[in-house]
Formats: C-alpha cells, sequence, structure tokens
C-alpha cells in the first residue's frame, strides 16, 4: 500500500459528530466512554481502551497546550507498550478506512492526533 493511501485511511472524529459512511471502522482511542454520547449512536466498531493514555498522563495533561509536547513524547512511549493492539490497529487499516474517535474539545491537541503521527510514521 502506497503511503498516501495509508494517510488518507486513517481519519479523526469527535464523538460528538455524527457517524458518515466513508468513516471506515470506527475506532473509539480514549479509555473513558464519550460523556452523552449513546453507544447506539455512536457506530464504533472496536474501542482500543489500551492504546488511550494512562491516566496518569491524561490527568497529568489535562488538555494544556502548554504540556503538548511532552504529552505527545509521553503518550507516544505509552502507545509502544501496547504493540500487540496497535498492531490489529494497523491491520484495520490496511484492510480500509479507519476513524480515530476521541471526546476532547480540542481538535489540535489530543490523544487521536499523537496515535495518528504514530501509525503514520511507523507503518
Amino acid at each position: 500500500m502506497s503511503e498516501k493511501n495509508f494517510d488518507e485511511r486513517v481519519k479523526l472524529k469527535r464523538a460528538y459528530e455524527s457517524p458518515a459512511a466513508d468513516d471506515g471502522k470506527r475506532v473509539l482511542v480514549d479509555r473513558l466512554w464519550p460523556r452523552g454520547v449513546k453507544r447506539t449512536e455512536a457506530a464504533i466498531d472496536y474501542w482500543m481502551k489500551e492504546l488511550a493514555p494512562s491516566t496518569e498522563l491524561r490527568k497529568w495533561f489535562g488538555h494544556d497546550p502548554a504540556r503538548w509536547e511532552e504529552f505527545r513524547q509521553r503518550y507516544a512511549a505509552e502507545i509502544h507498550e501496547h504493540r500487540d493492539v496497535l498492531d490489529r490497529l494497523r491491520d484495520l487499516i490496511r484492510q480500509g478506512a479507519v476513524t480515530l474517535v476521541y471526546a476532547a474539545h480540542d481538535e489540535a491537541h489530543n490523544d487521536a492526533v499523537v496515535l495518528r503521527e504514530v501509525l503514520l510514521r511507523h507503518r
């Protein structure tokens, strides 16, 4: 699979946005279920809690953009501790489009952004 094709297959979407036909497999990548989102309406195919930041890291980060760079480094290290789950996610991407679903309000500074970076960097 070409790099461009792989890049296009990994999408990001907030859990509060409606599912779309082109989402492909929808993978929730947060440790906690998004508040106020009904499971039946979320259309989540997989919930990969293991790939979410640890509770300690999530609380330390607190969605503070000033801590973003260090969060990215720490979280990337945590992701690599779960190679088996990361490999399952890569397999899904090889099969077709995958949307990483997250709950954070900040669309630029959240765990799904880092996870996508890791996936694209280490194919």
